[in-house]
């Protein structure tokens, strides 16, 4: 019996311990970023790197521009450092005038940046953001479209090679135009759409280094900022190789090796344990710095422009942006499969 009885002490003193514990958890700095719906009054500014980061001073891109559609708007994740949406605003205008419709622009970052409860391990420092390789439709698109359609994959049914049928050289221009601007340092896509580029396009081929291979970017492209003027306490990438990479670094991607799944237990994702003591000092101010009195103040929607009026009263808009919830939203897949 006393046995029994000090197994139990033991027992109720172990889970005393473990409760206490978690009661005295750091919180996750995902949930905090995540429960900002508006960005921090600052002057603009990145801290930290792009997947350990959080900003200030953002901006969002607005739902709709002459050149331009947001999807997944209930996501809230249209919000940018200002030369991060600025540049969005300007690539969908060139890209419209080299016979690109117009851009479909899926996540750039939340409000105030920080690690995201769903999806990426980077944008988290307003200087990433996702374009699908589907080019805008005339219309514009409905809220609900806007959830539900997606963008289809350039690749053949279970191949890592691009489907021909789908691939034109409406894509390869984009993709150039997207690594003419200095400003854009690294731009993301599937390894099947890198060789697509290798083996066709000609010319000048040299901004092609910006282009590297990546897992899951086979219906949308993600292009990376540089670090910006102000932005003292923003981390640098390694630079990108001087050459095309069109070499063996791609070739590895064509191997057994980087699609082979992974053994053994399953390790937890960076964002879902991080807590704030990992990130930038500066993010403890960015989570505390007030927000303005409403989004309009802070919507961009073209040229020197900040929105003057409601998102509900544009043009077209029928939509409460703020009151959408993230149910069955289709979510970034990280390694496609085989």
């Amino acid at each position: 019996m006393r046995q029994f009885v000090n197994r139990l002490i033991c027992a109720t003193l172990t889970l005393a311990s473990v409760l206490v514990a978690e009661a005295s958890a750091e919180p996750l700095a995902r949930d905090l970023f995540a429960a900002h719906r508006l960005p921090a009054v600052a002057q603009p500014s990145s801290y930290g790197f792009y997947s350990k980061g959080c900003f200030a001073g953002g901006i969002a891109i607005a739902p709709d521009g002459p050149t331009w559609q947001v999807m997944r708007l209930s996501r809230n994740r249209r919000w940018g450092h200002p030369d991060m949406i600025r540049l969005l605003e300007q690539f969908s205008r060139d890209a419209a005038r080299d016979g690109w419709r117009g851009l479909l622009i899926g996540d750039i970052s939340q409000p105030r940046g920080g690690p995201m409860l769903t999806g990426h391990a980077s944008h988290q420092i307003g200087l990433d953001a996702d374009i699908w390789f589907s080019p805008m439709p005339a219309q514009r698109m409905t809220v609900e479209q806007r959830e539900r359609d997606g963008s289809p994959s350039m690749l053949r049914k279970n191949s890592l090679y691009v489907d021909d049928a789908r691939w034109t050289r409406a894509h390869e221009a984009v993709l150039r135009r997207a690594a003419s601007y200095p400003q854009i340092e690294r731009i993301l896509v599937h390894p099947g759409i890198k060789k697509k580029l290798c083996d066709t396009v000609q010319g000048d081929r040299s901004w092609l280094r910006k282009v590297r291979p990546y897992w899951g970017h086979d219906s949308h492209f993600h292009v990376r900022m540089s670090c910006p003027p102000g932005s003292a306490g923003c981390k640098r990438q390694d630079p990108v190789p001087r050459s095309d990479g069109c070499d063996k670094s791609l070739a590895w991607w064509f191997t057994e090796e980087p699609w082979r799944p992974a053994t053994g237990p399953a390790k937890p994702k960076a964002r879902d344990v991080m807590t704030m003591a990992a990130l930038p000092a500066q993010c403890q101010a960015v989570l505390a710095a007030p927000a303005p009195a409403s989004e309009v103040a802070v919507t961009y929607t073209g040229p020197g422009e900040i929105m003057q009026q409601p998102v509900a009263a544009r043009a077209g808009a029928a939509y409460p942006v703020m009151s959408l919830q993230p149910q069955n939203v289709p979510l970034p897949t990280p390694r496609p499969s085989r």
